[in-house]
């Protein structure tokens, strides 16, 4: 097997990964804020760094793969009040919406899942940390990061003091000494969510949240951080600002991963324009599997415009990737995949090298396409198991064949009602009343269903 190279944020370059300890691979991921439905750009990281960690289960014996819950934040807290329902109440149910969709998409849990409000000490014993050593000061129960203490600050991001003051999206404060100076702790008012602490009742900044459980979980320097490319900046520069601080190093992690933007339509994703799609409301309509695979279309590190020729495209594929089950009666490719032994170490091995450079899905896409090609030409069991490892890496094929051909989404025909159509139809030919039969066919086409008459009778899949 190839080494594995990433593009990494830290050198803007593609860097072979060598972990600190072969033995236990650690991964840590920036997970959701959770006051509202996840959006397709939450599910495009999500889906990314679910591949990620596949490829390194596969290719290290150990992998903890951490990823957080941000559930104390000024947008939680207006929804509160919006709506008068407790802060716990929000971040609970809008938690269990994201295990949901996310677990549609095939994207498994982490190892490690931290909430933020279960390690307001270790925030405090950072910030005290940051204070002692002269990195971060206290005004007007406000504590704050000094970045002129910090030479390195704003190498991450590559940008100047000018940048760093006007992009980091938060106001010029009396109680800063600095512009660019970020919040580590602030006060919170009797209606908000709050602790005690040597500087008053409060809460955290978003950014000391995950310096503080990374290094409870990892130590004070791990091997790989990643997140959308959103955060590159203020968020991961800050983080990597008060932990190198804090702890004396270079850098908290060794390499530094990021996905692309997400478009729609070749427009930034906004309520006001109206292109702000949930993977609830997608879901409704849309098979997950192509949901997942259209996530996996573009190369994680390039940006990625959503649109329905694209879920299209992604349903098209499936389609012929599954039709080589039905040729071969394979009724539940999950339960092959999870056959290990059926994988010869060639096969493993051409799969992991093409997600080995820098993860190319779209690489590897175009070899399932080339190998399809060949299995409707002629049955290869060894190259179908190929196959059906690559799907495992790619986290497809987790649906049964009849599943997937018989998709309707929520607003499609139930399953009931489909059969009762072809009941009627067969009726209608044993009657001769071909007329009838005929527009049973044309309503099911037009609702989107296809019919297969065969020798044992009558099946349908979804067009």
């Amino acid at each position: 097997m190839a080494f594995l190279r990433f593009s990494n944020s830290l050198t803007q370059k593609k860097d072979i990964f060598s972990p600190i300890n072969p033995s236990n691979v650690t991964i840590y991921v920036c997970g959701p804020t959770v006051y509202d439905r996840a959006h397709i750009g939450n599910a495009r990281s999500a889906v990314v760094f679910d591949v990620l960690v596949r490829l390194l289960r596969e290719s290290f014996p150990n992998v903890t793969y951490a990823r957080n819950i941000t559930d104390v934040d000024d947008k939680i807290n207006a929804k509160s009040k919006d709506t008068g329902r407790t802060i716990k109440d929000i971040t609970t149910e809008t938690l269990g919406w994201y295990h949901h969709d996310m677990g549609q998409l095939n994207v498994a849990l982490p190892d490690i899942e931290p909430k933020a409000t279960d390690h307001i000490p270790q925030m405090l014993a950072m910030i005290e940390t940051l204070i002692a050593k002269g990195y971060a000061y206290e005004n007007q129960q406000h504590v704050l990061f000094d970045t002129t203490t910090y030479p390195e600050y704003g190498k991450f991001s590559r940008k100047n003091s000018d940048d760093l003051i006007s992009g980091a999206r938060v106001e010029i404060a009396p109680y800063k000494k600095n512009a660019s100076d970020f919040v580590l702790w602030k006060p919170s008012h009797s209606d908000e969510p709050g602790w005690d602490s040597p500087y008053g009742f409060g809460r955290p900044g978003w950014h000391i949240e995950c310096s503080a459980m990374s290094s409870q979980y990892f130590g004070k320097e791990f091997d790989i951080h990643g997140g959308g490319i959103d955060l590159l900046f203020p968020h991961h520069e800050n983080e990597i600002a008060q932990s190198c601080c804090a702890h004396d190093h270079l850098t908290m992690s060794k390499m530094w991963i990021h996905n692309g933007h997400l478009t729609v339509d070749g427009s930034k994703m906004s309520k006001s324009l109206g292109n702000f799609i949930t993977v609830t409301d997608l879901l409704a309509n849309h098979h997950p599997q192509a949901i997942r695979l259209a996530l996996l279309m573009s190369h994680y590190h390039q940006p990625l415009d959503w649109s329905n020729s694209l879920l299209s495209s992604a349903c098209s594929i499936l389609n012929r990737f599954y039709g080589v089950f039905e040729n071969f009666s394979i009724d539940d490719p999950e339960k092959l995949i999870g056959q290990g032994d059926l994988f010869s170490k060639d096969n493993m091995e051409e799969v992991l090298d093409v997600l080995s450079d820098d993860l190319n899905t779209p690489k590897l896409l175009s070899l399932m396409h080339q190998w399809v090609d060949q299995l409707y030409k002629q049955k290869n069991d060894n190259l179908l198991y190929k196959f059906l490892y690559a799907g495992k890496i790619m986290g497809l094929f987790y649906h049964s064949t009849k599943e997937w051909f018989q998709f309707s989404g929520i607003n499609g025909l139930s399953d009931a009602e489909i059969e009762k159509l072809i009941e009627e139809r067969s009726i209608a030919k044993l009657q001769k009343n071909f007329q009838k039969a005929d527009d049973i066919r044309k309503y099911l086409i037009e609702k989107g269903y296809s019919l297969l008459d065969g020798l044992e009778g009558t099946t349908w899949r979804k067009l």
